[in-house]
């Protein structure tokens, strides 16, 4: 039987590419959106195209009563739910430092991020406890380690959610239960492409063992391994992809990009 896996904000960019690598491992996914009901159409497409199985479900995950509904409609149709990837951006991060930053833009962002993690996994923690086993991957930043310009908001929301990972890996382990953080470096994605361009997105490129900026795919690489169950036993832990930049700048006390 597949296992049922919900990735939240499936509908682009990177939550798309992670939904499509799932479906290529022998998940079924659930497409979730919130606005994009054409594009998680297309998402679904792509991974029956490529021999796999996907629906599409719209919600705001930031809405409790949208994601009991959501929640809900998948047990009603599955009977379980094995993996949740919360990668939906809840708030677009404004990049800016805090002389620029309206307390109003920090706040939607912050909030907007744990509310996301909060409900979805407030709501799927019931019946993967009750069936014993389940998989909860949340899609953090290096931001969260490093300071960087302009990454105020976006780096405190991130930090925010890998305590909070940590906090539900303690609560839930013994549940069966297992959690983790996919933390990437600078993703190459129509919502980055107006800020990691010209000479930041070169110095990026350049500060990686890579050579280059990371791709969705190689994120989406990155978590089809942690929803493995084998991996069960690394649960509230961080598993950073970026690249190699953390190596060539020396570790969170280094030279911020």
């Amino acid at each position: 039987m597949k296992p049922t896996t919900l990735v939240t904000g499936a509908a682009r960019g990177l939550g798309a590419a992670i939904a499509r690598r799932l479906g290529t491992r022998g998940h079924h996914v659930i497409v979730n959106y919130r606005t994009g009901e054409a594009e998680a159409a297309e998402t679904v497409r792509a991974i029956e195209a490529a021999g796999g199985s996907a629906t599409s479900a719209g919600a705001d995950v930031t809405d409790p009563a949208a994601v009991d509904e959501l929640i809900g409609g998948i047990l009603a149709t599955h009977g379980r739910i094995d993996t949740v990837v919360a990668a939906a951006n809840t708030a677009p991060p404004p990049f800016a430092a805090l002389t620029d930053l309206s307390w109003a833009d920090f706040a939607a962002k912050v909030t907007g991020e744990l509310a996301g993690a909060f409900h979805i996994t407030k709501r799927a923690l019931v019946p993967m406890r009750a069936q014993g086993a389940g998989r909860i991957i949340y899609i953090g930043s290096t931001a969260a380690d490093y300071a960087g310009e302009g990454r105020l908001a976006h780096g405190t929301a991130k930090s925010a959610l890998a305590t909070f990972a940590r906090h539900i890996a303690a609560e839930s382990a013994r549940d069966g239960v297992s959690v983790l953080v996919v933390a990437p470096g600078a993703v190459r994605t129509p919502a980055t492409a107006k800020v990691l361009t010209g000479e930041r997105g070169a110095l990026l490129a350049r500060e990686s063992v890579l050579g280059r900026m990371l791709e969705p795919d190689d994120v989406a690489a990155a978590v089809a391994l942690a929803a493995d169950p084998a991996l069960g036993v690394a649960t509230g832990t961080t598993l950073r992809v970026d690249g190699g930049w953390s190596v060539l700048v020396g570790g969170p006390a280094g030279r911020p990009a």
